[in-house]
């Protein structure tokens, strides 16, 4: 008797790194539900999408409701939305603040708790998510909203992973560099390319592909894998 195809959940799939996600997983012959704000449908019959907000429970439980039924399990949650607000920290609005916490946050928050408790009825799954290499402020960036969500994202990876070690459920995140997405204008790329050790900006693929490893990776679990082209080690 053959395995059942696994089946992965990844949030922000419609550009970036998380349609990379997207394309990587689908290599490997997972099934896949792709949501994000704005999504095209997938004539792909494997490829369920599902538009709406991340951060409202209401859509987490409607992507979760919906893998289920199309699919009949969860095996993976990629946590790959998220926004960046780039101000001075006393310049950032409430409306800045709501923002970027109803995506990086709630948006986490939400679906992860909903995909663990279905991950539990089978004893094992893996949690990943995307955070960010933000442990070391750089001079002339303003990062102090992304801090403070992806560096809380990455203490409840930790938590998470020690929480769920014993119900066989993984947790992981993967903390990337500048990345060449949507989010970054070209005219900047230079710029932003000289944050890194390695002299680029990394590559969305390149991203996908440690968040596949991870998924692989059986004995790592409460892992935050830098990929940043050596940021977090020093500049």
């Amino acid at each position: 008797m053959s395995a059942p195809q696994k089946v992965v959940i990844v949030t922000g799939a419609s550009q970036g790194i998380g349609a990379e996600v997207v394309k990587a997983f689908r290599a490997l012959n997972y099934r896949i539900v792709a949501t994000s704000r704005k999504i095209n449908p997938s004539d792909d019959p494997d490829i369920l999408t599902v538009v709406g907000d991340i951060g409202d429970p209401a859509t987490a439980q409607r992507i979760v409701n919906e893998a289920v039924a199309r699919f009949g399990r969860i095996d993976t949650l990629v946590n790959n939305a998220g926004i960046y607000i780039g101000k001075p920290f006393t310049e950032h609005t409430l409306e800045d603040y709501n923002a970027v916490m109803n995506v990086n946050m709630s948006g986490f928050f939400h679906i992860t708790q909903l995909a663990i408790a279905e991950m539990e009825k089978h004893g094992s799954g893996h949690v990943v998510t995307v955070t960010g290499s933000i442990e070391n402020g750089i001079s002339g960036a303003h990062t102090a909203l992304a801090a403070l969500t992806k560096g809380g994202l990455s203490a409840v990876t930790r938590s998470l992973a020690i929480e769920y070690a014993k119900q066989g459920i993984r947790v992981n995140a993967v903390a990337p560099g500048v990345t060449k997405t949507p989010m970054h204008t070209e005219a900047y790329y230079e710029l932003l390319a000289s944050l890194h050790p390695l002299g680029r900006m990394g590559e969305p693929s390149e991203i996908a592909s440690a968040i596949v490893f991870l998924d692989s990776a059986a004995f790592i679990t409460g892992e935050i894998l830098h990929v940043d082209g050596g940021q977090s080690a020093g500049r």
